[in-house]
């Protein structure tokens, strides 16, 4: 493991007609300021040009599906000529600028973009580092996505380097290309202090970036990120690129990740790489997002064939984009021996528990949570978990039954890795979108059966996951925990001596007796209680008894009857059957290669 530069550069070349330059010359004021020169001559060399320039911001990025109105953030638009006088302009619509262009060879556009929010989706600039997501800074020129563009990096400081997938340009520092809009936004940047380390696998070179302080040491950390690549790798026979970067960002409190072709963004708490549990949820992030480099980023829906940076692109199939890679990155690491399969158990357990005790599973499909991804999923609010499910988590365990069945089907000989290879070898490959038929088709051909009924009841439909039916075969069955407290079917949190109800879930007691999440919960029975002894006080009633609950509603004082409930499971835990069969023993070794009785 040793410190490298970026990619070789390429050779010298004429100017392109799209070219950004990128600086950031007061990074503390979180302000990157941006030029855009574009070549009017070239990139209209007939007669097409109106006399108008179209110019629009992204308002999404791919990999994050929810309109995020980048535009906000951009301010002191200006646009020039090539004698710098001032070009009319106007604004169209909240992400459309036009500007004028007759009798103009050359335009340059000038404007800066707030930058303050550390997401892997957004862009960060302060005095240590500047980050950002092309989307949210970048123009478009509508019908112009398929020219190359030139773009150059300003770093404030001669100390600062530059980290990017992009080719470098050669006789340019830190001046790179890209061949076309969607791969430019497909690169993120990271300009700074950070380290970078190099290693390899199969052959191929591979980049650690790490920006912000904590307790992640790369010497630890590199071996299990290359146990990963390898452990994919396997599937897809090989690695899909030349060169690939995993950018990590140490903050205090973030998390999540962003897939791209040949890289990915990584934001972890900084202190997070110690614990064992902790580091273990890092693999598996890591797990995810480079699975996603053949699952989304080449295996891909139709709807995102060709992306619309301009609105919505609806798919009903996120539950297998997302779902299914959320699955790997659970055993991915079992495979790659980061974890055993105790803990491996221990991850699927939480996972089930999430959904079971999700009500929303119960309302909305996982193929309509995938269609509505753009409106609700990322958009939570207090009933949020009545009426959705998240696609990652059902969709998980979905591909788990699914692996299990094909698994089943065929003694161990298939499995939901040769569905992957499948629509890799049909699909990704050739880069082509699938649509929700053909990918029901590619499982069905592995699993060997017709999944019609499977999809209505649990894909397009809100039946019950009969997990116990597929655990079974394999020795395996899901136990359902209850609290001894009974039940209420609120969430309360306190803070600073206030004891806020958070969520109120349907058909509840809470609900019955009128009491909303926002509510200020004050006494039990005209006891003050607060929210870290409510468990407690709670056992002192059985279900079926009537309490008082004082509170206050919109700050109106309020007293409602509330009658107790039975605690339905809380807590649910695959545990292997205490009397397994040897075809379950043989299954199960045949799955995940070691002894039944090992996970007790």
């Amino acid at each position: 493991m040793t410190e490298t530069k970026t990619a070789p550069p390429l050779p010298s070349l004429n100017k392109s007609a799209i070219q950004y330059k990128v600086a950031m010359p007061q990074p503390a004021t979180h302000l990157f300021e941006v030029s855009l020169r574009a070549n009017i001559q070239k990139l209209y060399p007939t007669s097409s040009n109106s006399g108008l320039l179209d110019l629009k911001m992204p308002v999404w990025t791919p990999g994050s599906y929810l309109i995020r109105e980048y535009s906000k953030h951009l301010q002191d638009f200006c646009a020039y000529g090539e004698d710098e006088r001032p070009l009319p302009w106007r604004k169209v619509s909240k992400n459309h600028w036009q500007i004028e262009t007759k009798q103009t060879t050359e335009i340059t556009v000038q404007y800066r973009i707030f930058a303050n929010e550390l997401t892997v989706r957004t862009n960060h600039l302060d005095s240590s580092h500047g980050y950002f997501n092309s989307a949210a800074l970048l123009f478009y020129i509508p019908g112009a996505e398929k020219e190359q563009i030139e773009i150059a990096i300003v770093p404030p400081k001669p100390e600062w380097k530059v980290t990017a997938t992009l080719p470098e340009i050669s006789d340019r520092s830190n001046t790179f290309l890209a061949p076309d809009f969607d791969t430019l936004v497909d690169s993120p940047f990271e300009i700074g202090t950070h380290q970078l380390y190099e290693f390899e696998v199969r052959g191929k070179s591979h980049q650690l970036a790490i920006w912000g302080k904590g307790n992640a040491e790369p010497a630890n950390l590199i071996p299990g990120i290359q146990k990963i690549i390898e452990e994919e790798a396997k599937i897809f026979n090989g690695l899909p690129y030349d060169r690939y970067l995993f950018l990590l960002h140490l903050s205090g409190n973030g998390y999540g990740g962003l897939e791209h072709k040949e890289s990915c963004s990584l934001n972890y708490p900084r202190f997070g790489f110690k614990n064992k549990e902790k580091r273990h949820r890092f693999m598996q992030l890591v797990a995810h997002e480079f699975f996603h480099l053949w699952n989304v980023k080449r295996i891909r829906p139709k709807a995102l064939e060709v992306f619309d940076y301009d609105a919505e692109n609806y798919t009903p199939s996120f539950w297998f984009c997302e779902g299914t890679t959320s699955f790997y990155d659970l055993i991915i690491p079992y495979r790659a021996g980061i974890y055993d399969a105790k803990t491996f158990f221990q991850a699927l357990s939480k996972e089930i528990t999430q959904v079971q005790t999700t009500p929303g599973r119960k309302v909305q499909p996982v193929s309509e949570s995938s269609w509505d991804a753009w409106i609700k999923l990322y958009r939570r609010d207090a009933n949020s978990n009545n009426c959705q499910i998240s696609y990652y988590l059902k969709g998980s365990l979905i591909s788990l039954m699914l692996d299990l069945l094909i698994r089943e089907n065929s003694q161990n000989k298939r499995s939901l890795n040769d569905v992957m290879v499948q629509m890799w070898e049909r699909f990704g490959k050739p880069e082509i979108g699938y649509t929700p038929e053909e990918l029901q088709e590619v499982i069905e051909s592995v699993a060997g059966v017709d999944l019609d009924d499977f999809y209505g009841k649990y894909i397009n439909g809100t039946d019950e996951l009969p997990l116990n039916d597929y655990l079974e075969p394999f020795g395996l069955f899901l136990k359902e925990e209850k609290n001894k407290t009974p039940y209420v079917g609120w969430k309360v949190t306190g803070e600073k001596g206030k004891n806020s109800i958070d969520f109120v879930e349907a058909a509840s007691p809470a609900q019955l007796a009128g009491i909303d999440a926002g509510d200020q919960l004050l006494a039990i029975d005209g006891f003050r209680v607060s929210a870290d002894k409510l468990s407690e006080r709670l056992k002192d009633y059985d279900p079926g008894e009537t309490i008082e609950v004082t509170l206050f509603h919109q700050d109106e004082l309020r007293t409602c009857q509330l009658t107790l409930a039975p605690s339905p499971p809380s807590n649910y835990k695959v545990l292997p059957l205490k009397r397994p069969s040897a075809q379950q023993k043989e299954n199960f070794y045949g799955w995940l290669g070691v002894e039944l009785n090992s996970i007790i």
